[in-house]
Formats: C-alpha cells, structure tokens, sequence
C-alpha cells in the first residue's frame, strides 16, 4: 500500500511564492508532494509578462481566474476570460495569452507530466528565484526581454515545445504576435 501524501495548509507567503519572469508564482502544491499527480499554482502576472506561443504534449491545464482578464489564443478560436471564469487548455494543442488588465492573478492546476517522475513545476522552479516580496517585480527578465534558447531547451526537458514564428502563424492564425502590445478593449 502507497504511503499517501502529508496533509498540510499553504497560503500565498514570500516563503512559498517565486519570481517568474516578471511574474509571481506560488507554488500551493507541487508535483512531489501528490507523487507527481497534480500542481497546483497561484499566478500574479501583469501585461508583458506573457510566456511564448507553446504546447503542451503531456499535460492538460485548467486556469481558474481570480482577478482581471486575459485573452487566449488556442484551437483557432480566441477567448476573453475573466474573474469567476475557468478555462482549460487540452495537451497538445498551441496557445499564447494577452494579458488584458493591469494585473492578473489566478490559480493554475496542471497535470506534471516532466521527465523521469519531476513536475512540470521543476520547470517553473529552473526558470525562476525566490520572491522577496509579494508585490510584482519591477524591470524584471521576462520572455520577451531575454534569450529564449535557455527556456525552450529547459521547457522541452518537460515536455513543452516554445513555437517558432512560423509554426505561431500556422497554429494560432488569429494571435497578433508575441512581444506586440495589445490594450484592453472596452467591455
């Protein structure tokens, strides 16, 4: 019989919380803690901070959101998302995100699927540092600011695949682009 995982409580604290590429990222519960089972995250993100157009070949995701908007490229359709509302992302299929309002926060449970039994959030953990604040870092490195070849080596590691280009064009036709600033619309 599998010894079952501690039983615990976790809040959002500097001591659970990283800085992720302009980004906060508390880790709530990781990969190691439900035998590589399920991650459960809570983002606070805000315009520019947005990842690269990327899939997923191992891992579903479902976002539930907490506060403001964002706007999801995936499956030839786009989505406006808002507080109160969930979407879910299937594997393998591309997507990218516009962040619509001055800030962002929700939680974020996915499916671990890393290499050799690691979550995915061993990803996240590489790609970031520990938080000294719970405020959103300013001028921080983010995807569009740094060298992608460390994140997209890192992220195929995990079973993520960072789009080219081309492949955003082909898979996500209606994306404006990443790095292109887009402004809330008027609801």
């Amino acid at each position: 019989m599998n010894q079952s995982a501690d039983f615990f409580v976790r809040s959002a604290v500097t001591e659970t919380t990283r800085s992720y590429m302009g980004s906060l990222m508390t880790f709530l519960v990781t990969s190691a803690e439900t035998e590589n089972r399920f991650v459960l995250l809570e983002l606070r993100m805000k315009p520019g901070n947005e990842p690269p157009p990327h899939l997923h070949y191992n891992q579903d995701e479902v976002y539930y959101i907490l506060e403001g908007e964002l706007e999801v490229y995936c499956m030839g359709e786009v989505r406006t998302v808002r507080a109160g509302e969930t979407i879910f992302l299937p594997r393998n299929q591309a997507h990218a995100f516009y962040y619509l309002s001055p800030t962002l926060r929700f939680l974020a449970l996915l499916q671990p699927g890393g290499p050799d039994g690691y979550g995915l959030d061993g990803y996240f953990e590489a790609m970031s540092s520990p938080s000294t604040s719970m405020e959103l870092p300013a001028n921080a490195t983010t995807y569009a600011l740094s060298d992608p070849a460390p994140a997209i080596a890192l992220a195929a590691k995990y079973g993520v695949k960072m789009l080219t280009p081309k492949e955003t064009v082909e898979l996500l036709p209606h994306y404006p682009g990443f790095g292109v600033p887009r402004k809330s619309q008027s609801h």
